[in-house]
């Protein structure tokens, strides 16, 4: 029988990287999904606030803080709201830069985004 000292933490040592990575990228698109998720409440919320009630969202600037405050869990500012009308109704858009756990897996920089008109 040959010496085998060593091969648990030979393979361990192999494994153990990939093992991180793919749990990292599990929670990364976890948190992408539930990122996009409130954005897109949030954006709804405020559309359908600006078009229903005119006395807590009746300028734009109280329309991005509704939104704001419908963002929850994220660290968003009005500037990443924008309220426009358009012939639909009430537009309202939001983008917001999404940083990765592990950014060495993509070269390329994510902007979430997302729009909601609510007829007048």
């Amino acid at each position: 029988m040959k010496a085998r000292s060593g091969t648990v933490g030979v393979e361990y040592g192999l494994l153990v990287p990939a093992l991180l990575v793919f749990i990292l990228g599990i929670i990364d698109t976890g948190r992408l999904l539930w990122t996009q998720t409130t954005l897109e409440h949030a954006v709804e919320a405020a559309s359908r606030c600006a078009a229903v009630d005119t006395t807590l969202c009746n300028t734009a600037a109280q329309t991005q803080t509704y939104a704001v405050a419908q963002a929850y869990g994220l660290s968003v500012t009005t500037t990443n709201f924008t309220v426009s009308s358009l012939s639909c109704g009430t537009n309202v858009k939001a983008s917001v830069p999404f940083v990765l756990i592990i950014p060495y897996l993509t070269t390329t920089s994510l902007t979430l985004t997302a729009t909601s008109c609510y007829p007048l």
